[in-house]
């Protein structure tokens, strides 16, 4: 950054200052977060949060409204006044830090930070940090938790309440991963400070503290379901009908495909939801659109979704074209089903972004007249995909093929 953008920086008034706040309230805090909060002419938080720092609190202190308020309104109304806003210990890790960024700018904020209480549980475990997965669950489906299960994993879980250790617990147990060994830390760096363990398949611990984080060490029954880190999943893992496009088949594809952090991608006649659902394994940023005509394919995506660990996938039940309007503009499109139904394949043409790629395969020989006349009016690169998987004949065995498949790839100009 040029020197003159780091003296205007320094010069901007800091009207508004967010403190990391621990368990232990007032002791926990420096001298510099206490100022700041007596000070204030005004001091947001949770009732909890409030009740902690209420012996230096002068100004007006207000608990956030119900529901919460992500257009942080309350707090840009007073904006040019001294706000402090209370958080739970880092306000950036998960925390209301986050959502005042998304309304003010960093130069405008003076933030505190406390330890989070992920720090906390690695402290008190002995984990390295950067060796452990870190997730949150607060708020979220529990099945976020699924791709993380490998033998040997360490996971640090931020809940929602005091159920949900039980409830991970269950889920670890079903996906036979019962040997592993859950740590509840509650109420991390405050008087009421507890560790409690238990095994994932006898988990029996009672009237757990809402405030509590979840270590978990994965171990391993013969039969658990573990989501392998490469594209191309065994077929096993999803429920189909037959409409699923194959393992092979899927890895080749989700390579042309070639995801990017952050995209959106349209899957056109999604089938089992197969290459959507790999397509946001493959980074937590990844968001997918499953367009399927038929309601019970469009259930069982639903279920193979969250069965997979991805259950933000969206499913928009209709028939292409028509379904595809006023869905958001894609970065990617897959077209697996459907895509010789009349206007399909210009409908994703045009909603493309540019720059976006589009990937269809073709089993029938019309789908493959339509994809060789688009790769001669616009390019891309075809590919023809044969395989064969040894089978019996008789007493010995041979290959049997696979029907197929053509692909055409082509980036928007």
């Amino acid at each position: 950054m040029p020197v003159k953008d780091l003296r205007d920086a320094k010069l901007t008034p800091k009207w508004l200052t967010v403190v990391g706040i621990g368990e232990d309230g007032v002791t926990g805090l420096g001298d510099e977060a206490k100022r700041q909060i007596a000070e204030a002419e005004v001091v947001f938080g949770g009732k909890r949060h409030l009740a902690l720092v209420a012996s230096l609190v002068k100004g007006d202190a207000r608990s956030w409204p119900t529901p919460f308020d992500a257009e942080m309104r309350d707090v840009l109304a007073l904006k040019g006044k001294n706000i402090c806003v209370l958080a739970s210990g880092d306000p950036f890790f998960h925390g209301v830090g986050v959502t005042l960024a998304r309304k003010v700018k960093p130069d405008e904020m003076l933030v505190l930070p406390a330890p989070s209480s992920l720090s906390l549980a690695a402290s008190r475990l002995g984990w390295a940090l950067q060796d452990v997965e870190t997730i949150s669950l607060h708020g979220h489906s529990i099945d976020l938790i699924r791709p993380l299960l490998h033998p040997g994993a360490r996971i640090l879980a931020l809940t929602s309440d005091g159920d949900s250790p039980a409830a991970i617990a269950g889920l670890l147990d079903e996906l036979g991963f019962g040997p592993s060994r859950l740590t509840i830390l509650e109420a991390l760096g405050g008087p009421d400070e507890t560790r409690r363990i238990a095994r994932a398949d006898a988990f029996d611990l009672k009237k757990i503290n809402p405030l509590n984080v979840l270590a978990l060490e994965i171990e391993q029954t013969a039969d658990a379901r573990i989501l392998p880190f490469t594209v191309g999943l065994s077929d096993h893992l999803f429920e189909h009908d037959g409409q699923i496009t194959k393992r092979e088949i899927r890895a080749v594809t989700l390579s042309a495909l070639a995801p990017r952090r952050g995209e959106l991608l349209w899957d056109i006649g999604a089938g089992s939801g197969s290459i959507g659902i790999e397509w946001m394994l493959a980074h937590p940023s990844m968001r997918a659109i499953a367009i399927e005509a038929d309601s019970e394919r469009a259930a069982r995506i639903r279920r193979n979704a969250a069965h997979c660990g991805v259950p933000g996938l969206t499913v928009v039940e209709g028939s292409a074209p028509k379904a595809l309007a006023k869905l958001e503009t894609p970065d990617a499109i897959f077209i697996g089903g459907g895509g010789s139904d009349a206007g399909v394949l210009e409908k994703a043409i045009k909603a493309l972004r540019a720059g976006g790629r589009l990937v269809a395969n073709a089993v029938t020989l019309e789908m493959e007249a339509l994809l060789l006349d688009q790769h001669t009016r616009l390019g891309g690169d075809l590919t023809r995909i044969a395989l064969s998987r040894a089978a019996p004949v008789g007493s010995m065995q041979a290959w049997r093929p696979a029907m197929p498949v053509m692909q055409w790839s082509w980036v928007k100009p």
